[in-house]
């Protein structure tokens, strides 16, 4: 798929709310020192940490070494191969999938990755609401307060788009990453001998990879929304490796760490704990904020392609008042589970779009222009079924339930996108 002149007039039309509809032209496009801080800073998420105080007392610490490299490898992997074809279409997941999921069967692709995002949205909202009074001694008042701030606050930047993010990633990443280093530096002094402790809570190691992938990998799946920026496929590639492999094992290993020498996995309490608190609370703020605009951002491209239109700004805005009254009335502490299952049954939409793109279609997409059906059988029945697998043989402990999922996807679509036709329909919905 190429960005054509005739399809130029449409890109300039939305350039406005950064192209929720359209391939995002090539004069619009961002190099590597732009495009992997913001990536970077969606990765640096506090939920990330815990996933590592999962394994840190599992293993010994030459072991967890080893899964925090090989699960954000795979993770990596994943989002950088997504990566690449977003940069090489324009575009991001939400209209990837229309081609392999058909234009109404895409719709389900936007539902799912629409509410897993807005529903992490609320939870981390009234997360960091309820954080701060903590660690402050603040009256129990300001957990609703903070909410309502945060919850607006942290969508400021999405609202602006692309070039507001960009502006907080330069800034808030290194910021974070001087904390973290920090801290680890006054942890590895604190810590004594970590080859000599021994696990107390073993799991099996496939279960431990599928923790570290699964931490990020329904927001991995939606990294898209900013690799289409890549100028070129290699700085696509490279920027989301720094964030899935790089950034995201950094804080698994950051959590697991915390979690041996300080009993928790949760870094602002162990900055607390050394006396750095004041970094840890700046930490905490530009960790969310960094994360959170994405999150919100993702939703709101999620919603433009569902309900074919292009006022990303007003599902910005939108979104954050639905996850709002999620925090508010506490329905938001209800759904984790749920969001849990929708992050093990999102990867099969990745694997069903790389095998479109590279196997079924040679490593390029029509335009949108063109005729799509309503439904693409082939892959709507090879998600459904993938979904399953990857469901129950994760809860068996048969393999990695997401890596399961991602392959078994794009095999059964590769059989299928050849067993049944596809019929023309019109594209306009």
């Amino acid at each position: 798929m190429s960005v054509t002149s005739s399809s130029q007039v449409v890109d300039r039309s939305q350039a406005s709310e950064d192209y929720p509809l359209t391939p995002v032209p090539l004069d619009a496009r961002k190099p590597l020192w732009s495009l992997a801080p913001l990536l970077m800073g969606f990765a640096l998420t506090s939920t990330t940490l815990f996933a590592g105080g999962a394994i840190g007392p599992a293993f010994r610490f030459s072991d967890m070494i080893w899964i925090v490299l090989i699960g954000n490898l795979l993770l990596g992997a994943y989002c950088a191969a997504l990566g690449f074809i977003a940069q090489k279409t324009g575009l991001p997941t939400v209209l990837m999938a229309r081609f392999s999921f058909g234009n109404y069967g895409s719709r389900w692709v936007d539902f799912i990755l629409g509410f897993t995002q807005i529903g992490w949205y609320a939870v981390t909202n009234a997360f960091i609401a309820g954080a701060l009074t903590q660690l402050l001694g603040l009256p129990s008042w300001f957990t609703t307060v903070g909410t309502v701030f945060f919850t607006y606050a942290f969508c400021i930047t999405a609202y602006f788009g692309y070039k507001a993010m960009d502006w907080l990633s330069r800034i808030a990443v290194p910021a974070m990453l001087v904390l973290i280093a920090v801290s680890l530096f006054i942890g590895f002094r604190d810590a004594g001998d970590l080859g000599a402790l021994e696990p107390t809570n073993p799991i099996p190691f496939t279960q431990a990879l599928a923790v570290v992938i699964g931490t990020f990998i329904s927001g991995g799946t939606q990294s898209t929304n900013w690799s289409r920026f890549g100028d070129t496929s290699k700085n696509a590639v490279w920027g989301t490796l720094l964030a899935f492999f790089a950034i995201n094992g950094l804080l698994v290993f950051t959590g697991a760490f915390c979690t041996l020498v300080y009993g928790s996995e949760d870094l602002i309490q162990a900055m607390a704990t050394q006396g750095i608190l004041l970094g840890g609370l700046i930490l905490l703020i530009l960790n969310v904020w960094t994360t959170q605009d994405n999150t919100i951002y993702s939703f709101s491209l999620a919603g433009t392609n569902f309900l074919r239109t292009t006022k990303r700004h007003l599902f910005v805005l939108g979104g954050a008042t639905l996850a709002l009254v999620m925090a508010l009335s506490g329905i938001a502490d209800n759904i984790i589970p749920y969001l849990l299952l929708l992050g093990t049954v999102i990867p099969p939409v990745g694997g069903i779009i790389m095998a479109d793109f590279w196997l079924h279609r040679g490593g390029a997409l029509p335009s949108l222009d063109s005729n799509i059906p309503a439904f693409n059988w082939a892959g709507v029945i090879s998600y459904i079924a993938a979904a399953l697998i990857a469901y129950f043989t994760g809860n068996a402990g048969l393999g990695v339930g997401p890596v399961n999922g991602i392959v078994a996807a794009a095999i059964l679509y590769v059989v299928l996108a050849k067993l049944i036709p596809q019929p023309i329909a019109n594209t306009t919905l």
